[in-house]
């Protein structure tokens, strides 16, 4: 008896997981009462290579507003930069750009 071969269904390439992935994350310093403005300052300069001049506007940002969105990108790159972020002692979120 000869076997039949089943047609074979169609593999859906991009799944849900990986289009959220792939959609824009930003990286968000938050306000603390701990650390100090010119501290920050490097870290931004550090982490990203911003200049003193983009590094002071988010450390302004920080300050003023509570927040301030470094970065947007690609999900992987995003926690990478949370977690520098984190190590160097700054409350920092990850959150879905809309």
């Amino acid at each position: 008896m000869p076997l039949e071969s089943a047609p074979i269904p169609e593999v859906k390439e991009e799944t849900e997981l990986e289009e959220e992935i792939a959609l824009p994350w930003k990286v968000i310093v938050l306000n603390d009462p701990v650390n100090l403005m010119n501290y920050v300052v490097m870290v931004f300069r550090k982490v990203f290579g911003y200049d003193e001049q983009k590094a002071t506007k988010h450390m302004r940002e920080v300050h003023e507003l509570g927040k301030s969105v470094l970065w947007t990108g690609e999900r992987e790159q995003a926690e990478t930069y949370v977690y520098q972020l984190q190590r160097w002692r700054l409350q920092t979120v990850l959150e879905r750009d809309d």
